[in-house]
């Protein structure tokens, strides 16, 4: 009778990683780098890019020093004296350009949401003589730049002031009026997309209940828009805050200046350039903006790729 004899183990021994392996390992990173990861790196990079202008213009209007060069060094001094002077100056009344900027803003942008509304709705549903004729003349119009309308734009604006005042140069209801009438072509065949994805069979339904195109347009089908609504009204609000040379050319009075308008008189004048104002004003006029832009955003994504498949 033979007896297995146990013998203790009193240690392992590490076994060093097979070669077969360590390929494998190499092969399955440079697989994920090839198909994913260089994207990550691309997205790394962009937000640097990006970013790196934003941080620097928070750090100038921190920065006392009055010019771009003192600011190079990031964050490097911090004071709010700018931000204080920004508000002290009686020839260059921010708080005035805020709320003109603001009013025009949501003013254009909310008739820019209602009246595309209306000529999408039309161009969507109803069929009438002219309608592909009228949706290819909307977007070739909008091809043409806005600088080529600025001469127009100023003599269109200078004769309709002799006649009507409150319509003519330097009237912002005027300016509010131009935005409007640029603002229609793009928008409006954005929308046009969106409503052709709402089914048809929703309005026919509502028409054999009695409902009539008014009825469906502002009982139903806005309230199923709702994406590309937001997004045409931010889009608009976003381009009429940052809107220089129309607003430049219109109004002429510092009273009723915008935001971008105003902000360029800080360093306009090559001995009187504030830098650090000029940023601190641009900074304080981004928060709006990206308020909205935040506040909006799950509505951006599907507005804008729902309306672009058609």
């Amino acid at each position: 009778m033979t007896t297995a004899e146990t013998l203790p183990v009193t240690g392992t021994a590490s076994i060093p990683p097979s070669p077969t392996v360590a390929h494998e390992t190499r092969r399955r990173f440079g697989r994920w780098f090839r198909e994913t990861g260089w994207r990550h790196l691309v997205g790394i990079a962009m937000l640097v890019f990006s970013a790196f202008p934003l941080v620097y213009v928070l750090s100038a209007s921190l920065n006392p020093g009055g010019t771009l060069l003192t600011a190079n060094s990031l964050f490097a001094t911090v004071d709010i004296g700018s931000y204080i002077a920004l508000f002290q100056d009686p020839l260059r009344p921010y708080g005035n350009w805020f709320v003109n900027s603001v009013f025009i803003g949501l003013t254009t942008s909310f008739f820019t949401v209602v009246l595309c509304a209306l000529a999408a709705y039309a161009f969507s549903r109803m069929r009438f003589t002219g309608r592909r004729f009228g949706l290819l003349t909307l977007l070739l119009v909008q091809m043409f730049p806005q600088l080529l309308a600025v001469v127009a734009i100023f003599l269109l604006m200078s004769a309709i002031g002799d006649i009507f005042p409150a319509l003519g140069l330097n009237s912002q209801i005027g300016l509010i009026m131009v935005y409007l009438g640029g603002a229609l072509g793009v928008n409006t065949f954005l929308m046009y997309g969106f409503f052709n994805t709402v089914p048809a069979s929703i309005d026919e339904a509502a028409k054999i209940d009695g409902a009539g195109h008014a009825r469906i347009f502002f009982t139903i089908i806005l309230r199923l828009v709702a994406p590309v609504l937001a997004v045409i009204g931010l889009l608009s609000f976003i381009g009429t805050m940052n809107d220089f040379l129309i607003a430049s050319v219109v109004l002429v009075d510092p009273d009723k200046q915008t935001l971008a308008v105003g902000l360029y008189q800080f360093v306009s004048q090559e001995t009187a350039r504030n830098w650090s104002v000029f940023a601190a004003g641009a900074v304080l006029a981004a928060i709006l903006p990206m308020a909205l832009f935040l506040g909006l955003q799950r509505f951006i994504v599907g507005g804008l790729t729902a309306g672009s498949v058609k």
